[in-house]
Formats: C-alpha cells, sequence, structure tokens
C-alpha cells in the first residue's frame, strides 16, 4: 500500500515546477516503461499491479485502486514508473536538427518526438515555451521514442542567430520541399500551431519553404504540425 507521502510525490509529478524541481517524471504503461529501462535513462522505482510484468526489476506491488489514484491517465495500464530526467547535453549538430518553435500540444510534440526517431533525427532543440518534453501526455503520445531522442530547451533565437548552416522555415507560402536542395547537416524549424514561425526568428531563416497545397480552395485549413514535420521529414531524408 502507497504511503501518503508517496502518493503525494508521485501526483504532484503531474505539475512541471515539481518535475524540474525534484528532477524526475513518471512513465505509464508497460511498453513505455521497458523503453526506457532498455535505455540511458535512471529508474527510481516501479509501481505495478502485475509483478510478473517486470521479472528483473524491483516492483512494488500496488492494488488497482493505488495504481488510479497516482495514475494521470483516465484508464491506467498495470504499472508506472519514476525516472530520473538526465542531464542537460550540448547539442550534436553533425545531422539534421528539428527546432520547435512555441509548440503547446502535448499531443504533437509527443508525436513529432515519435517522428524524430523514426526518421533518425536525434536532436530536437526547443523554445522555453514549448511544452515540456517530460509532461506525462507528451511522453504517452512519444510510444516510448522519448528514451531515443535528445531534446534541448534554450534561447532559440540566440541559437539560431549562432548557427552556421541552413535553416528551413516552414511557411505556407515559400518554395516547395520539392524543388528545395536539402543539406545533411541543417535545421528543420517548425512553428506554433496557430501562429507559426515568430517573428523574432523569421529573419533568421535561410530557406522558406511550403508543402504544395494541391486543392482550389484557398480556405483549406494548413496541416497540423506533427503532420507538416512528418512530410517535411519525409521528403528530406529522400533527397539527401
Amino acid at each position: 500500500m502507497l504511503s501518503k507521502n508517496q502518493i503525494k510525490l508521485i501526483k504532484g509529478l503531474s505539475l512541471k515546477k515539481n518535475r524540474t524541481q525534484l528532477k524526475l517524471f513518471t512513465v505509464e504503461g508497460r511498453k513505455g516503461i521497458i523503453e526506457f529501462l532498455n535505455s540511458d535513462f535512471k529508474c527510481r522505482s516501479i509501481y505495478s499491479t502485475d509483478p510478473e510484468l517486470f521479472k528483473r526489476e524491483q516492483v512494488s506491488v500496488i492494488s488497482e485502486s493505488d495504481l488510479r489514484r497516482i495514475s494521470q491517465l483516465k484508464t491506467p495500464n498495470k504499472a508506472l514508473a519514476i525516472f530520473e530526467i538526465p542531464k542537460e547535453t550540448i547539442v550534436d549538430e553533425s545531422g539534421l536538427i528539428v527546432a520547435l518553435d512555441d509548440i503547446k500540444d502535448p499531443g504533437n510534440l509527443g508525436t513529432i518526438i515519435r517522428l524524430c526517431d523514426w526518421f533518425g533525427v536525434t536532436e530536437i532543440i526547443c523554445s522555453h515555451q514549448t511544452v515540456d518534453c517530460y509532461n506525462s501526455k507528451v511522453v504517452q503520445a512519444s510510444m516510448g521514442s522519448l528514451s531515443r531522442i535528445n531534446i534541448h530547451y534554450l534561447n532559440l533565437e540566440d541559437y539560431l542567430r549562432s548557427y552556421s548552416n541552413p535553416i528551413y522555415g516552414t511557411y505556407l507560402k515559400g518554395v516547395s520541399i520539392y524543388q528545395t536542395h536539402f543539406t545533411m547537416q541543417g535545421i528543420l524549424l517548425m512553428g506554433n500551431e496557430s501562429n507559426g514561425i515568430s517573428q523574432s526568428l523569421e529573419a533568421l531563416v535561410t530557406n522558406k519553404i511550403t508543402i504544395p497545397q494541391y486543392v482550389k480552395v484557398i480556405e483549406t485549413e494548413s496541416l497540423n504540425v506533427a503532420t507538416a514535420t512528418a512530410i517535411c521529414l519525409a521528403e528530406i531524408k529522400r533527397s539527401i
């Protein structure tokens, strides 16, 4: 049975300020937990209603009611683990980097993390305004890919200003991605869901690119940022 202090600590990790202070975050579900156990992330504890799920790990067996109390899911998935947030690292600029300017939706960030994992992009740099990658909804949406991607939160404007390789910014009007020459080293910059790339960063973009629209109805909504990221990454990886 979980103590009140344990429940308070685990539930408190739903808040960014607590995750930042304690350098801890939660992962739920067997598959996601195993992904992190097989990575460089350090596990603090595992709580499960079924100890047989993790035969080689020390597990605290809890009741389903306790799992519901600490879970952030509507339907808890048998296990919850606490992992340590790793120390910040230097951005590896040897390949393609995805940069995110003020992405707000946890589902979008989680999906973009999965896409980077799929397309072999290991570095994501985020503005400080972008949703926290250790938010439980982001962790769930990333489906374990967070354990393999390096994510850096920094002053995006300062970083882009000092970056020496091409910066490809996505816009509604720009050069078609199918007519753009992409380089092995560069940054793919994706903007906010509602406002796109901020004006302060626009002057730093060296190549304005767009996903061509084939419909005649101009009023058609722009693509979801995660969908746009998928199309851009597929084309970049195909062409380089």
